[in-house]
């Protein structure tokens, strides 16, 4: 019969369980590695004005995602005050009213932001090109020879603008940039000057970042179109610098007023900012709180839930475990699986005192369940009798540790009863069909089994996988599928051929 549909199925269980878990890093964020901080800034904005007692209209811009940061959470603050948010091509915008209102007003907008050097974002369309308005004599002159200064000296749009910033307020400043300062400021006039040069422009508004700063203001920043790149470009206006510092934030890109008031007057707004370091998987999961697709999954779920699950999803890392340890390795154990429950267990006790619990239950249960195989019980009576039996010696455990003051071993109560039971029951039996060799190759092997088990499904990166990237389930199954496609001999068996190897070396 042929293996190719069976070759087919584990190569797409491949492919998609790392599509997924790729799709997972990569659009979401979620990073590899437990443990994983990410920094983010906490940014408040205090708008504060004098309100002429009728209705009032607050319009503010705010930030959006750009490049190296994206937005977390906000919040408002602005008691007897109607608010409502809109966005558009050119930025999102928040709207406060209200019918009455008098004398000094404060509001307040406050935004987390996480640093994210891979975010990017779509920067809004380019403006038009201002009409050219007729300069007075003798600024036409001044911004001509302005012009032509800087485009002798450059070879593009991008080293126009920079040397243009420099003619007007850098190093080169000259009498007609002195001259036409004088009538315009230095982001408003270098704008009209690149229109003037045929170049798209704009100036937009920028806050640096600073921990522990207050009462800070937003700067004026250039940015200019690049046509052939279909690209901004950030100058700083200043100096002529290009390029977007790590600490910047543009909090207003689309060209317009950051502030606008309706019935009001006196209007300022200032900032103050705090950074912090955030577990990046909380800070994911923060951004994505409204993300349908990540919504649609375990993070969604009450805590309560989650944490179940970030157990429930361990279990197939210990079937793999004990797969390979059974058909590569070749070691026996009593039961298939029951060395993944009492991994379980373990996780729950810690590893020493549940040794010494599961050591002490089975112990003492196949005691008393030989003395039960002189009674002759029916096989469904003997087994209910055992797992009494099984109860029984947990509480007493139970009890003398905590009277001795051992608070670990009443977490003995964490072993699973019915499967401790049928453990016993099978010993017991294997020992009177097989002897005491038997009953320790398999109950050793079920035993060291368990452990490697539970190294495996209680390391810290394993967890945080398995419960972050369902994907990874859909590779364990293809990679037991593989696992129970080997028919060729167990590592244990290969010592049957040490006498040949011997007698070989001997010759």
């Amino acid at each position: 019969m042929s293996r190719l549909p069976f070759y087919l199925i584990v190569g797409c269980l491949l492919i998609v369980g790392i599509a997924m878990t790729a799709h997972r890093h990569l659009q979401f964020e979620i990073p590899w590695l437990p443990g994983e901080q990410r920094q983010v800034w906490e940014v408040e904005a205090m708008i504060t004005y004098n309100a002429d007692d009728g209705p009032v209209s607050v319009n503010f811009a705010l930030p959006s995602q750009q490049q190296g940061f994206r937005v977390l959470t906000e919040n408002t603050a602005s008691s007897g005050y109607g608010l409502a948010y809109s966005a558009d091509e050119r930025g999102r915008r928040a709207e406060w009213t209200t019918r009455e209102a008098g004398g000094e007003q404060q509001l307040y907008y406050s935004v987390q932001l996480l640093v994210a050097p891979e975010a990017r974002a779509k920067g809004p369309p380019p403006p038009e090109l201002s009409s050219a308005t007729a300069w007075e004599r003798p600024y036409d002159t001044a911004a001509s020879q302005v012009i032509e200064r800087a485009w002798a000296r450059s070879a593009d749009n991008a080293t126009f603008a920079r040397e243009l910033m420099r003619n007007i307020s850098g190093e080169q400043q000259g009498e007609n940039a002195r001259l036409l300062l004088t009538q315009f400021d230095a982001p408003e006039l270098i704008v009209r000057l690149l229109h003037q040069a045929e170049i798209k422009a704009r100036v937009v508004s920028g806050l640096e970042l600073k921990d522990g700063r207050r009462r800070q203001t937003l700067s004026s920043w250039i940015q200019v179109y690049s046509d052939d790149e279909k690209q901004w470009w950030l100058f700083d206006p200043a100096t002529g610098e290009q390029g977007k510092p790590d600490d910047l934030l543009l909090w207003e890109v689309g060209g317009q007023a950051v502030l606008e008031l309706q019935g009001g007057s006196d209007s300022r707004v200032t900032f103050s900012m705090l950074t912090h370091s955030q577990p990046a998987a909380a800070a994911v999961r923060n951004h994505h709180s409204d993300d349908t697709l990540l919504n649609f999954s375990i993070h969604s779920l009450p805590l309560e839930e989650q944490a179940l699950f970030q157990t429930i999803l361990l279990i197939p890392i210990g079937a793999l475990v004990v797969v390979f340890l059974r058909v590569l390795v070749g070691i026996k154990t009593s039961g298939t699986f029951m060395p993944v429950l009492i991994a379980l267990a373990f996780i729950q006790t810690s590893l020493l005192t549940g040794l010494l619990g599961f050591l002490l239950v089975v112990a003492v249960g196949l005691v008393i369940r030989n003395y039960l195989s002189y009674l002759n019980l029916l096989l469904v009576a003997r087994v209910s009798a055992v797992i009494i039996t099984v109860i029984a010696i947990i509480s007493i455990f139970s009890v003398i540790a905590y009277r001795m003051g051992l608070n670990a071993g009443l977490t003995i109560t964490f072993f699973p009863m019915i499967i401790l039971s049928w453990t016993i029951e099978r010993m017991s039996i294997l020992w009177e069909e097989e002897g005491p060799k038997e009953v320790l190759i398999q109950g050793g092997g079920s035993l060291m089994t368990a452990v490697i088990v539970y190294l495996a499904m209680n390391n810290p990166v394993v967890r945080h996988i398995t419960f972050n990237f369902l994907g990874v389930q859909l590779i364990l199954m293809a990679l037991i599928l593989l696992l129970g496609n080997y028919t060729g001999y167990r590592l244990l068996e290969l010592r049957r051929f040490k006498p040949i190897t011997d007698d070989e070396s001997g010759v």
